[in-house]
């Protein structure tokens, strides 16, 4: 099973869907704001379209780093910005983030299962896995 491929072709179909007058990346957020209020309380203060605009691109770098087993400044820049020294975003609201992404993805991508969830999970793993190692390591 390629699950590159399956992300990519999910994501595809994520991104051209609008529900309720949203796209998914709004919902995304949303959906993340509304899991926990520690969540709430991180965002109260944020830029949302600067915010979403910056998730893209970390998006982009979580997928790269899962096809090339290699961060890129992007990525290493947002860790050090997420570590517990600066916003301090503990390790345990990338659980939330994940589960509310996923729950997003399933409300946005008409052909969403089991494999399309396992795939999302795989892709952002390793990105995942290095912005909690780095929340206390620098």
């Amino acid at each position: 099973m390629q699950f590159e491929e399956i992300f990519d072709a999910s994501y595809e179909r994520v991104l051209r869907v609008e529900l309720e007058g949203r796209f998914f990346f709004d919902a995304f957020y949303e959906n993340f704001i509304d899991s926990s209020p520690e969540v709430r309380d991180k965002f109260k203060n944020t830029d949302m379209d600067r915010q979403r605009k910056m998730l893209k691109k970390s998006f982009y770098s979580l997928v790269v780093f899962y096809a090339t087993n290699s961060v890129d400044d992007y990525l290493v820049k947002v860790a050090e910005r997420h570590n517990r020294e600066n916003i301090d975003i503990r390790p345990g609201l990338y659980d939330l983030w994940i589960e509310s992404l996923i729950f997003t993805v399933a409300q946005y991508d008409p052909d969403f299962d089991e494999t399309v969830e396992l795939a999302w999970r795989l892709v952002l793993a390793t990105g995942i896995t290095y912005m909690k190692f780095k929340y206390n390591h620098r």
